[in-house]
């Protein structure tokens, strides 16, 4: 299903965009790993249902809970099979997904919109020359200028340099930096200086759009990657919550997997009574509440309703909560 969805919209490239059907499939062949990682917990989750529903309309679960055998016991081989899925997803998105979305967007960037430079996004990342680093709020490339830039120098040893500003503009080598900070901390961490200026230019050893065009999303980052920014910019001082529930729901999101399973399994006994449709609308169901959650808790998160860490969770904890309810019941019944 979300390959038929993927192939209807670069279906648009070739015969709009005239883009030659060799570059589509090479698109549709980076966005499949993408598309793996969010079908194994849905697969899962069906596979369980499915397995499991058979089994109880053949009144197999019920001959083998005759014998003392306690429903818990029953599906430990199907939990463990879901957390191994859960190890599968996780790798996959760590090791795979990360390059296969960076490829993509790259070839989306040069080919469909016939551009050297994208459209850059809010919050990103960039290496400059040498130790510098760069984090900016917004650019409009349209008018080559950004809004909330941050700059730091690393050292050998000890705290960053730090420049700050509220915007500016970019053309060439040349970074024009408005109302803006310079300063500079000790090895304690403690400020030594610290120096306001209306204006300031910073020349760089390559143009401006070499280094925008080389930013990262995070969906373009592993989790290791995405931390040493998380990190880097924390230690100047700088919040940057959407990148942090990012990064936990790296974790959660791939243990999504194991959590279906767990609540699929004594679900799977409503299904002598749900007929043969049962699995495919209780997996659909499921999915659609699961990343429903997940999207309305990333947003609470990243705008400060919600503790980074908890807003990654949220979904997995209801979840388990739910499964945990219905394992309660389903031994009891």
């Amino acid at each position: 299903m979300l390959i038929s969805q993927l192939l209807f919209e670069m279906s648009d490239l070739i015969f709009i965009k005239r883009v030659p059907v060799g570059e589509v499939a090479k698109m549709v062949f980076y966005k499949l790993p993408h598309l793996f990682v969010m079908s194994f917990p849905v697969a899962a989750l069906y596979g369980c249902l499915a397995s499991l529903g058979r089994l109880v309309k053949d009144n197999e679960i019920t001959v083998v809970r005759s014998f003392g055998v306690r429903f818990t016991r029953f599906i430990i081989p199907v939990l463990v099979l879901g957390l191994l899925v859960a190890g599968l997803t996780y790798q996959t998105n760590e090791r795979v997904v990360p390059w296969a979305n960076q490829k993509f967007q790259t070839m989306w960037r040069q080919v469909v919109l016939k551009e050297d430079v994208p459209r850059v996004q809010q919050n990103l990342f960039f290496k400059g020359q040498d130790s510098q680093f760069f984090y900016i709020r917004r650019v409009d490339p349209n008018r080559q200028s950004f809004q909330d830039i941050l700059i730091y120098q690393l050292p050998r040893t000890g705290f960053p340099s730090i420049i700050s500003a509220r915007e500016g503009r970019y053309e060439e080598n040349v970074w024009t930096l408005i109302d803006g900070v310079s300063t500079e901390l000790d090895r304690g961490g403690l400020v030594v200086s610290e120096r306001k200026f209306t204006e300031l230019e910073i020349v760089t050893a390559e143009p401006a759009d070499l280094y925008l065009s080389g930013y990262k999303t995070s969906d373009e980052m592993s989790r290791k990657e995405l931390a040493e920014h998380i990190t880097r910019f924390q230690k100047s001082g700088l919040q940057v919550r959407s990148f942090v529930v990012d990064y936990h729901m790296k974790l959660s999101l791939p243990l999504s997997s194991f959590l279906f399973v767990f609540m699929a399994a004594p679900l799977s006994l409503f299904s002598a009574r749900g007929g043969k449709a049962f699995g495919v609308v209780a997996s659909v169901a499921m999915a659609f509440v699961y990343y429903i959650l997940s999207a309305v808790s990333r947003s609470l998160g990243a705008n400060e309703f919600l503790p980074e860490l908890m807003a990654a969770w949220l979904p997995n904890c209801v979840f388990a909560a739910c499964g945990l309810a219905l394992l309660l019941w389903a031994e009891r019944r």
